[in-house]
């Protein structure tokens, strides 16, 4: 079955020729990932007018793979050597949005936009999972969440699906608001308010208010779901619903021995997460709430939840020759790797490592955020920091503190796998550019293979 009938392309995009081509059964602006059939955008560069990033290539250099992978067709905004029919825009980016805009209102189930400091992709990600498990689901992949990921997830979206769910990110002022616009969610969570960002954004306050701002593609009659307590100043009129242990929550939990029972309204629900800590419990929270005011099957959703883990990078636990490593490494805010490193205090081990990475985009307030993420780490047996944000506070007295890193490019896993010992659990979080984009868990998991089982 086909995507986009070649004719409904020209009618998004407006366009009267060429009058005959190909049906698309996908949209691609990666020739790695293009798979047979796809219509290949070959997106310029250039930023959106409301974004400031910019993809740092130029996708018609890239025709040629394209038709070798077997694209059906191509978006292009300048003349290009193929036989493959190809749709000629002024601006392939803005011609992306278009389709976005066609997919959305073609649509008719229900869609949900998701935001937040921290959080989006493991929510969006359950949810996801959650609601395929009842019907037709569509959703992003990965955290395509910015200026070019949201409108390619939404036009990758199939017309008769039930469900869209769609991550929406920012970096700087101004960002969420067109993109929920482009989205015109039905639901719209926000996870949390947290200080990521904080240099961008300047204040806490002003985090809270850009989050808010996904209001702004809100359809008529929607439902905003948020944490409860969370300053609702500004809020337009809106079916509000709250989640979180207070028991003034709409959606709360309250903790058992055996887990987590939650109250929707008058049902009672077991919950046991794979994965602990008080932000895995909201973000569970926060999911099953948007499945009770979709409509969904809450036992059903419970049933799913329980057997899921997070997605890579959000805290997935590995055991590796009597090691577990607790795979945090995707990014990193102030109150995450407070969570985080909660969580590790606890955790049944004979010794609790924190391998961490600094945070980024803090402004001014970064180094009384690292200072107190030490403080953190004072319950903690072996502590290795990376990064020049843990470089020369004030009081790291008292830390069990091995080393410091500049980088992690100067950090050998193969070393650090020696210092570990059976019994060990191991922490690795940090800002995205620390690990995670270094791939540095996937060769400390490599090393670790190769310790002998007697070890």
């Amino acid at each position: 079955m086909s995507l986009w009938r070649w004719q409904d392309l020209l009618q998004a995009l407006e366009l009267s020729a060429p009058e005959t081509g190909a049906d698309v059964g996908g949209i691609s602006i990666d020739t790695r990932t293009l798979e047979p059939g796809d219509l290949f955008v070959a997106l310029g560069g250039e930023p959106h007018p409301r974004f400031r990033a910019s993809l740092n290539r130029d996708g018609h250099d890239f025709v040629d793979a394209a038709e070798r992978a077997g694209a059906g067709a191509l978006l292009v905004s300048r003349k290009v050597s193929s036989p493959l029919p190809a749709l000629a825009v002024k601006n392939t980016l803005e011609a992306l949005w278009q389709l976005a805009r066609a997919s959305r209102e073609r649509m008719h189930g229900s869609v949900v936009g998701i935001t937040g400091s921290a959080g989006k992709t493991t929510a969006r990600y359950w949810l996801q999972e959650i609601l395929t498990a009842q019907s037709t689901t569509h959703g992003s992949v990965g955290s395509y969440n910015n200026h070019w990921g949201v409108p390619l997830s939404l036009a990758r979206m199939p017309e008769h699906a039930m469900f869209g769910v769609f991550e929406i990110g920012m970096n700087h002022p101004g960002e969420i608001a067109p993109l929920s616009q482009l989205v015109s969610p039905d639901v719209a969570l926000i996870t949390n308010v947290l200080p990521a960002h904080l240099g961008n954004m300047g204040s806490l306050e002003a985090i809270r208010q850009e989050k808010l701002s996904i209001l702004e593609g809100l359809r008529r009659n929607g439902s905003l779901v948020i944490p409860f307590g969370l300053d609702t100043s500004g809020v337009r009129d809106c079916h509000l619903v709250t989640f979180g242990t207070d028991a003034r929550a709409d959606v709360r939990g309250t903790l058992t021995p055996s887990g987590v029972r939650v109250h929707i309204e008058d049902l009672d629900f077991e919950l046991t997460l794979r994965t602990g800590g008080e932000h895995r419990l909201q973000t569970a929270l926060a999911v099953l709430a948007v499945v009770h005011v979709l409509g969904a099957d809450v036992e059903s959703a419970v049933t799913v939840l329980n057997g899921l883990a997070p997605p890579p990078g959000r805290g997935n636990e590995f055991e590796i020759a009597g090691r577990t490593v607790i795979d945090d490494s995707y990014n990193a805010n102030p109150v995450s790797m407070g969570y985080a490193l909660d969580a590790l205090s606890t955790h049944p081990a004979e010794r609790r490592i924190a391998l961490i990475g600094e945070m980024l985009e803090l402004g001014a307030e970064a180094g009384a955020m690292h200072q107190a993420v030490i403080e953190k780490c004072r319950q903690i047996d072996v502590v290795i920091t990376v990064g020049s944000g843990f470089d020369d506070l004030p009081d790291t007295s008292g830390l069990n503190r091995r080393e410091h890193f500049g980088s992690v490019l100067d950090l050998d896993e193969t070393r650090l796998m020696s210092q570990t010992r059976r019994g060990d659990v191991i922490l690795v979080k940090g800002a995205n550019k620390v690990f995670w984009a270094n791939g540095f868990v996937d060769r400390f998991r490599t090393a670790l293979s190769s310790i002998q089982p007697r070890s």
